[in-house]
């Protein structure tokens, strides 16, 4: 009997095998600029499937070690990078990662090429993407805040794309005290002529081994909360090359990302320039949150494509029951379950991106950046949930061999689970869409892009699909505003429901717009079906939270007793 050994799956050239990224970016895009980024991709699209790829697993197979003295008993805190680390690191300069966003070639769709290409890269990069958002975040503060000669030629060396001049950026925040929450902040920040020494411990600091960070701190006789906080530039290294006032305590064991550096610290007399006005270090650091946050979702889609474009072709090489898996019906019904979920993200992030570009450049319309500020927080939410669950399933595909450590693939769930916790966890991130809510006109904006996008739909077969749609987003209106009405607990019991409501009716009125391209424009009914198939969901879900409901939540969520009332009592 030949002995029988299973081909795991194999990854062809990532642009040329993704037709959504395609169809949308031949959409989105003029046909000159067009031309131009799918050559480009096409190109890029096969290295993050060989040398970006190669270079990503060697990272993970050798994270990041910590080196506190040197052989003669000198305070050194050198945290050690692989070789292949490294590299990838001089790949993000070369290939413009961050340096196209500032360059700003294509005017407002350079924010789109960008993110086009990050989305190829994320998943093979050993989270490399981490350092890139948290360094293009810090371009973007320094950008609009940092108007000192040493702020700007930090901003210079963020955007080259000169390997050798490039630095990437941390974003050291986090403190015993909690994470989104700062306004325990206790990080003390003293006057040491035009700059400050900072004195504080930081928890959990990402991407410690980067030149840079960006870090909130309380001034000397600043009041406490958040009004109190101002941010500051540092550099991890003085001019003598030693750490500036750094040591760090020790590297975190995570659960994933471990190719990542993330380290807790604590910074004696640290050198460092604030950015942008005393006491407005929350709002100054609100552009780099968005950054950042933008970043997540894009991977998490990454993320997600990646997962499905591993599980498609492993269906391919499976047979099982006598049959391949791509035969099997109930296989197929999955991977289109998954497929869609990667379609509803997909649109989601990436008309962030677009909204993103149009703000940064000066041509976006008062909607458009209430559309922003809404939507960044639901797109982070909802794809950093989307992505643990496609994981899930993918992993689930491979059976066995989904579970086992050397084949790579748990790699998949360990590293997606971070997405939906570190830039605002899903609660945080909920509320943060109802103070977006409160401050702008956040949804009406959303509600009356999504109407327009559905009244210019032409293809008849999307009728019943674009109903559905409405029907979602009238839901979404009357809820938001039964919740103004029932008062701010009950806005804040439901705000996680609610962002999800708002996610998945807007990605609805995306996904129709692009199959109604996709059907006058390419002849292809496959964006079509994966949108009626997301509109047949429950787009919207019940919100109820009255006192009654909260208290029996409390009972179950706290494990306390619920008195028995006569309305719970059941007759006879």
């Amino acid at each position: 009997m030949r002995e029988f050994h299973q081909d795991g799956p194999r990854l062809g050239n990532q642009y040329l095998d993704d037709r959504l990224l395609r169809s949308w970016l031949r959409r989105v895009l003029p046909p000159e600029m067009h031309a131009r980024v799918h050559l480009d991709l096409q190109r890029f699209g096969a290295r993050v499937a060989t040398d970006i790829l190669a270079l990503g697993d060697a990272a993970e197979a050798a994270p990041p070690r910590l080196v506190q003295f040197d052989p003669w008993g000198r305070r050194v805190d050198r945290i050690e990078t692989s070789e292949s680390w490294r590299m990838l690191d001089r790949i993000s300069a070369e290939e413009g990662l961050v340096a196209i966003g500032y360059e700003r070639a294509s005017g407002p769709l350079s924010r789109v090429e960008q993110f086009a290409r990050l989305y190829l890269f994320a998943p093979s990069s050993a989270t490399y993407s981490c350092p890139l958002a948290m360094s293009d975040g810090a371009a973007r503060c320094l950008e609009l805040y940092g108007t000192s000669p040493r702020l700007r030629d930090a901003l210079r060396h963020l955007t080259t794309r000169n390997p050798d001049e490039f630095w990437t950026s941390g974003q050291w925040m986090t403190e015993r005290t909690g994470g989104s929450d700062v306004s325990g902040t206790s990080t003390l920040a003293s006057r040491d002529g035009d700059a400050f020494r900072l004195r504080g411990t930081k928890w959990f600091t990402s991407a410690t081994t980067a030149q840079m960070a960006m870090t909130l701190a309380r001034i000397d006789g600043a009041p406490a909360g958040s009004r109190g906080l101002s941010l500051f530039h540092l550099e991890r290294r003085d001019p003598d090359g030693r750490m500036n006032g750094i040591q760090v305590l020790r590297l975190k064991d995570k659960l994933g990302t471990h190719a990542l550096p993330t380290a807790e610290l604590t910074l004696d007399g640290t050198h460092a320039w604030l950015v942008g006005e005393e006491g407005q270090g929350v709002r100054t650091i609100a552009s780099l949150f968005t950054i950042t946050r933008v970043y997540n979702a894009v991977a998490a889609v990454a993320g997600m494509r990646r997962a499905l474009a591993l599980a498609r072709d492993f269906a391919g090489r499976r047979l099982v029951f006598g049959r391949l898996l791509s035969a099997q019906p109930l296989h197929v019904e999955t991977l289109a379950d998954m497929a869609v979920e990667v379609e509803a993200g997909f649109h989601l992030a990436f008309r962030v991106v677009e909204l993103l570009g149009a703000t940064e450049c000066g041509t976006a319309t008062a909607r458009d950046a209430a559309l922003l500020r809404v939507l960044t927080p639901v797109a982070k939410l909802f794809t950093g949930r989307q992505a643990v669950a496609v994981a899930s399933e993918a992993l689930e595909a491979f059976g066995g061999a989904g579970y086992i450590e050397d084949t790579g693939l748990p790699r998949l769930l360990r590293d997606a689970q971070v997405l939906s916790i570190w830039e605002g966890t899903t609660n945080v991130l909920s509320l943060d869409v109802l103070r977006a809510l409160d401050t702008s006109d956040a949804l009406h904006a959303l509600v009356a892009d999504a109407r327009d996008q559905l009244s210019r739909l032409t293809a008849s077969e999307l009728a019943a699909s674009a109903a559905s749609a409405t029907h979602a987003l009238e839901q979404a209106e009357h809820s938001a505003a039964d919740a103004v009405q029932a008062g701010s607990e009950y806005r804040e019991a439901t705000a996680r429901t609610f962002a999800f409501a708002m996610a998945r009716a807007y990605a609805a009125a995306l996904m129709l717009t692009h199959a109604d391209w996709s059907l006058a424009h390419e002849g292809d009914r496959r964006a079509a079906i994966a949108a009626e198939r997301w509109c047949a969901r429950s787009l919207v879900s019940e919100l109820h939270a009255d006192d009654a409901y909260r208290d029996a939540a409390r009972a179950v969520a706290l494990d306390v007793a619920a008195p028995v009332t006569a309305l719970s009592m059941r007759a006879g």
